[in-house]
């Protein structure tokens, strides 16, 4: 069970505390509401950009980096589909430095032309190298517009094309930070060797004074149901032929959401998965081949990936594909299957909790889902799916007019 206290400042901020006396570090980790999602379609990966950006300094703190660094903390970033989260551990006898680092940048991030140009091409840079001259790399970018034709969810987080951050203007990337970078916007976690009442007394000194801003108001376009089955062929100079495909499914807040998630962990929960002993180890089709769900807020994918063995054609590989799925929806896990996976979630749930950032990240994300209370329900969630209903999603879900298939192939 995780404990943890919560209050709200005036402008919105809301802040999460979670005393934790085992180890000499306090993590600091600030989710902002804003992703990919969220973007204008002809000014995608502004999100990633902005990830960026936040490390550029501000006007009393030239480097980000330096005053954490020289008190013994580590920071980074990520950005997906739907938040932006920044975090820090520090040493607890330094921890307003951690508050002071924070809450500059909220309150007035540096838009000077030499870090805006530093960054952009940084993030341009990143674009080429990761996604359009690595192999498969531009897999996503394929895959993503092809699943998606409506929600926001058809670019990935870097974006839909290199030119859109190329083109990217300075008073778009202010008008970006206005309206997301707010305390009301934000969720702050404060998880260590801390009272409330510290965090409290910090917080409103350093975060009190920020404005407010205007709360978001987020009207996405939902995904209309797919009713035939899409594909596209990309050829690309790769070792491998490579096969992509994905199905729509429910969100992260969907009670199905757990038996669909037990779905991806039969099918590739390691090498014990039914995908790996069928058709890598025994028949021998893939090199390697996978499951998993996107994870996403709303309606997200389910996706099978793998990359097929030399001499192996993209139509018997389906073909083997569609038996497994075709067992999945009709047979019912048997109870020592389905006891294995509840297991390996549990594993992975108690790892989760050791690291004391890992709590504050975890603590944020369920608070943004409506309650960080939900942190302490997860296994219980899991444990109550049955067989029955991973079969009635994996009939729902796995349906050929519902998903979209990327062949890549080698030339």
């Amino acid at each position: 069970m995780i404990t943890f206290d919560r209050f709200t400042l005036d402008n919105g901020l809301n802040v999460i505390v979670h005393n934790d006396t085992s180890t000499p570090l306090v993590a600091v980790n600030i989710l902002y509401d804003v992703g990919s999602r969220d973007e204008d379609p002809n000014r995608t990966g502004f999100a990633h950009l902005f990830e960026h950006l936040m490390f550029g300094g501000s006007a009393n703190i030239p480097k980000y980096d330096e005053p954490l660094e020289r008190v013994g903390g580590e920071n980074n970033a990520f950005t997906n589909n739907d938040i932006t989260n920044y975090y820090l551990t520090i040493p607890k006898e330094n921890i307003e430095t951690a508050f002071w680092l924070e809450s500059d940048r909220m309150f007035d991030l540096a838009f000077s032309e030499k870090s805006f140009d530093v960054q952009r091409n940084v993030v341009v840079e990143e674009f080429r190298q990761n996604y359009l001259n690595q192999p498969y790399g531009d897999a996503w970018l394929l895959l993503r517009p092809l699943a998606y034709k409506v929600h926001p969810y058809q670019w990935s987080t870097i974006g839909k094309d290199i030119s859109q951050i190329e083109n990217a203007e300075m008073d778009e990337v202010k008008a970006f930070y206005k309206k997301y970078y707010n305390p009301c916007n934000a969720i702050m976690v404060v998880a260590g060797d801390v009272t409330t009442d510290e965090v409290r007394e910090l917080t409103e000194k350093w975060f009190g004074p920020i404005r407010k801003g205007e709360p978001l108001l987020r009207s996405l376009p939902a995904e209309p149901a797919q009713e035939e089955a899409r594909s596209i062929t990309a050829e690309r100079n790769v070792p491998f032929d490579s096969l992509y495909k994905a199905w729509h499914m429910c969100g992260r807040l969907d009670p199905e959401f757990y038996a669909t998630d037990l779905i991806s962990d039969l099918l590739s929960a390691g090498q014990s998965g039914r995908l790996y002993q069928e058709l890598v180890k025994k028949q021998q089709l893939f090199s390697d081949l996978n499951a998993f769900i996107s994870g996403d807020v709303d309606a997200g994918l389910f996706v099978i990936t793998g990359k097929l063995m030399k001499g192996v054609n993209f139509k018997d590989v389906e073909k083997a594909i569609a038996v497994q799925l075709e067992k999945i929806c009709t047979e019912a896990a048997n109870e020592t299957e389905l006891r294995k996976v509840k297991n390996r979630m549990e594993s992975m749930m108690a790892f989760s909790e050791m690291r004391i950032l890992d709590k504050a990240m975890n603590l944020a994300y369920y608070e943004l889902l409506g309650d960080a209370g939900l942190i302490n329900q997860i296994i219980e969630k899991y444990e109550q799916v049955k067989a029955s209903e991973i079969m009635e999603q994996a009939q729902k879900i796995l349906k050929p007019t519902n998903c979209s298939t990327l062949y890549y192939k080698a030339i």
